[in-house]
């Protein structure tokens, strides 16, 4: 099976690429399943209810989240009852919501589990204790896994895709806007990318307005970033290939298509 993981979808510029250009690439790539990060879709950060339907309208199966996850706060009310929104399973155990969850495609059951880095984020519980704690009961559910890791560090997003080599199908990361170009399959058939990139504006800084986020590092006065609303956009993220006899991964290819004008 084939599966399309978009990077972090950035306000109403990125769900605008996700819609606009997400049926083609569905058709001419013969996607099975499609997966995106969706903690800054709603204005840049977090996600409400109405931007959650949006996306899932243009035939996204699950939305993993992040470090804003929380940001809307209209969140708690509907969390809990969206079996399609994962947030990270290493937020503390009182958080709401659900940390994985299966999606069924044909006879298989994919399951979509998010994580949350430590090194330059909040403080969070070990991704890696917190895998080894649920994965035996993942296994017994899931045929197919597949992990978002929101993290910072690069060093963290590689020892973790090597921890996890072997065990699951996919390991891709989310959270710094900027797509890498590593993607490939580790030597225990787990596909791998440090980082998907985003679907958002282009001539930005991490989809957001440059003016802005100059300002706060000239000044280092807190400032809101606001997000671009103008010019050319872009689709990124990940198509990966998984056996479905054994559940591991034959190829990950990196996807990024722009568009001129929103």
């Amino acid at each position: 099976m084939k599966i399309l993981f978009l990077g972090d979808i950035v306000g109403r510029p990125g769900r605008q690429a996700v819609g606009d250009l997400l049926p083609q690439i569905v058709v001419e790539n013969n996607i099975d399943l499609v997966l995106a990060n969706g903690e800054n879709a709603a204005g840049g950060f977090g996600l409400t209810k109405k931007v959650a339907d949006e996306l899932f309208s243009y035939g996204i199966a699950a939305l993993t989240m992040g470090n804003h996850t929380w940001d809307n706060r209209s969140i708690l009310e509907f969390i809990g009852e969206e079996e399609r929104i994962v947030r990270p399973l290493n937020f503390n155990l009182q958080a709401p919501g659900r940390g994985w969850t299966i999606i069924q495609w044909k006879t298989l059951n994919i399951a979509v589990i998010n994580f949350i880095g430590q090194v330059f984020m909040n403080d969070n519980n070990s991704p890696f204790d917190i895998f080894d704690q649920y994965i035996a009961e993942i296994k017994d559910i899931a045929d197919i896994i597949i992990i978002d890791f929101h993290a910072e560090a690069t060093a963290e997003k590689l020892a973790f895709a090597h921890y996890v080599d072997g065990k699951v199908a996919a390991l891709v990361g989310t959270h710094t806007h900027v797509q890498t170009s590593d993607d490939r399959v580790l030597p225990g058939g787990t596909a791998y990318m440090t980082d998907l990139g985003m679907c958002g504006a282009c001539d930005s800084i991490l989809g957001m307005e440059v003016e802005s986020v100059i300002n706060r590092f000239r000044t280092q006065i807190p400032e809101r970033y606001k997000i671009k609303k103008e010019g050319k956009y872009k689709l990124e993220g990940a198509i990966i290939e998984i056996d479905e006899k054994n559940g591991l991964s034959k190829n990950i290819n990196s996807i990024r298509i722009f568009k001129n004008n929103f």
